[in-house]
C-alpha cells in the first residue's frame, strides 16, 4: 500500500490506530457481555473506557520486547486503565481479536468498494444511454466484424459491473463473521453468549464453527471477487487503450490544458490512466493465489496466513478502491468521436454486410456452400483492391439472376444491425 495508489478513506481503515481501536471495541464488547452474565464484576467496562487510550507508539514499543502484538496491546491498555483491565480478554485467544478485527476491516473496505462500483455503474450507464445509437464497428480477433453501437459496447461493461456488484455484496456477507470461541474454538473458557453479544454489537454474524481461527475459505472468496473486479477494470481499460490508438481514435482520455504527454515528444496524448489501470489490476489479482493458499492451514491453526493477510488485506482493497475511482473518472470524462467511428466503419467498403448477403442467397435457392463461396470471392476482391463490396456482388451474373438489384440494395442497410438495440437496452437496464 503506497499513497500514490491509495485514497485516504480506505487507507485509514488499515491504519494501526483504527486496528487497535477495533481491538479495544471487541475487548470492551466482550467485557460488557461478561458483566451482564455476571462473569466479571460490574463497572469494569465503564472504568476501562474512561481511562484506556490507544497509544500506537507505546504498543509497538512493548511489542519489540514481548514479540506478541495482542499482548503488547493489552499491556498498553492495562498501563492506562489500571487493575480493572485484568478482566479483559478473559477466556479469549488472540485469534478471537485478530480474526474478528480483520473481517470487520474487510467488511468496511468492501462497503467502500461497493460504493465505488455504484458510482462507476452510473457513469457507464450514462455513456451507454447517450451513445445508444452511435454507430461503430464491432471487432472480433481485432478485425472488423459487423456494426454495433458505442452505447451497446458500454452496456456490456455495465452488465459486467452489475455482476461484480452482486459478487461483492455476496463476498461482504460471507466475510462478515465474528469468532469469540477461545483457544481451539470449543468455548471451554468462554460463554457462547459473549460471542453473540460481540457479533451483534459489531454488526457481524457469529461464525457457526471456528477452530482457533475463522475458516479461510471465506477470505478466499472475498479476494477472488476482488480479482474478478480487477479483471473487469482491465477489460474496460484495454478497450479504451485500443480505441485511442492514433489510427483508430474513436475515444480518447481527457487531456488537461497544461498536461504533458511525453518528455521528448510534445505532440503525444497517451492513454496513461488506462495503462495504469491495467497494471493496478495485475496487482489486485496477485492477492488471489495467496488467499487461496491460506485455506489449507495445519490442524486448528498455524500462522502461515498471517503475514500474507497483513499484506494483501490493505494492498488489494486500497489498490482496487483507487482503480475503481480512477476508472470512474476516465469514463465520466472520456472524449468520444462518432465521426471517427463512422470513418472506421466505412474503411472496408461495406464488407461487414457479407453475412446478410450470404443469408439472403440461401433464401433464393443457393446452397450454403454455394452462397459462401460466391460471397467470399467478392469479399476478398474488395479486401484486396479496395473496391465496393456492393458493386462486386451486384455485378455477379449468378447472383443478380436470382437476386434483383433493388432487393440486393435493401441488404446494405445499417438499421438492419441496430434493429434490436432497444430490446437489448430494455432487458439490460430492467430494474
Amino acid at each position: 500500500m503506497i499513497n500514490r495508489y491509495s485514497r485516504e478513506e480506505l487507507r485509514n481503515i488499515w491504519a494501526d490506530k483504527n486496528k487497535y481501536k477495533i481491538w479495544l471495541d471487541i475487548e470492551l464488547a466482550a467485557a460488557e457481555a461478561m458483566e451482564k452474565l455476571n462473569i466479571i464484576p460490574k463497572g469494569v467496562v465503564k472504568k476501562v473506557k474512561s481511562k484506556a487510550k490507544i497509544n500506537v507508539a507505546r504498543i509497538l514499543k512493548i511489542e519489540e520486547t514481548v514479540k506478541h502484538d495482542v499482548i503488547a496491546f493489552l499491556t498498553s491498555i492495562t498501563e492506562r486503565a489500571g487493575k480493572e483491565a485484568r478482566f479483559l480478554h478473559k477466556g479469549m485467544t488472540s485469534s478471537d481479536i485478530l480474526d474478528t478485527c480483520f473481517n470487520l476491516q474487510l467488511k468496511q473496505s468492501g462497503e467502500i468498494l461497493l460504493n465505488d462500483i455504484k458510482n462507476l455503474l452510473a457513469s457507464i450507464k450514462k455513456q451507454a444511454i447517450k451513445h445508444k445509437k452511435t454507430l461503430c464497428i464491432g471487432r472480433s480477433h481485432g478485425i472488423h466484424a459487423e456494426p454495433i453501437t458505442f452505447g451497446l459496447k458500454m452496456l456490456t461493461f455495465y452488465q459486467e459491473f452489475l455482476r461484480n456488484k452482486k459478487r461483492l455484496e455476496d463476498s461482504i456477507n460471507e466475510i462478515s463473521t465474528c469468532a469469540i470461541s477461545g483457544a481451539v474454538g470449543t468455548f471451554a473458557n468462554i460463554d457462547p453468549r459473549v460471542e453473540s453479544y460481540v457479533a451483534k454489537k459489531l454488526k457481524l454474524k457469529i461464525e457457526p464453527i471456528s477452530t482457533q481461527i475463522i475458516p479461510r475459505d471465506r477470505h478466499a472468496q472475498f479476494f477472488s471477487t476482488l480479482g474478478i473486479i480487477a479483471s473487469s477494470i482491465e477489460r474496460l481499460a484495454t478497450e479504451i487503450r485500443h480505441l485511442q490508438r492514433t489510427e483508430v481514435l474513436e475515444v480518447e482520455e481527457f487531456f488537461g490544458k497544461k498536461q504533458k504527454g511525453s518528455s521528448a515528444m510534445p505532440h503525444k496524448k497517451n492513454p496513461i490512466l488506462s495503462e495504469n489501470l491495467t497494471g493496478l489490476a495485475r496487482m489486485v489479482r496477485s492477492a488471489v493465489i495467496p488467499a487461496l493458499e491460506n485455506v489449507a492451514l495445519w490442524h486448528e491453526r498455524d500462522i502461515s496466513h498471517s503475514a500474507v493477510e497483513r499484506n494483501i488485506g490493505p494492498d488489494a482493497t486500497t489498490t482496487l478502491d483507487f482503480a475503481l475511482t480512477r476508472l470512474n473518472g476516465v469514463i465520466k470524462n472520456l472524449n468520444i468521436y462518432p465521426k471517427n467511428m463512422l470513418r472506421n466503419l466505412n474503411l472496408t467498403n461495406g464488407l461487414f454486410f457479407s453475412q446478410r448477403v450470404l443469408i439472403e442467397l440461401t433464401s433464393v435457392g443457393f446452397t450454403r456452400e454455394q452462397a459462401y463461396a460466391l460471397v467470399q470471392k467478392h469479399a476478398m476482391q474488395s479486401w484486396n483492391d479496395g473496391s465496393s463490396f456492393y458493386k462486386n456482388v451486384a455485378n455477379d451474373p449468378k447472383i443478380n439472376k436470382k437476386l434483383p438489384v433493388d432487393r440486393l440494395k435493401k441488404l446494405f442497410d445499417f438499421s438492419y444491425h441496430t434493429k434490436r438495440i432497444n430490446m437489448i437496452f430494455n432487458r439490460s437496464l430492467k430494474g
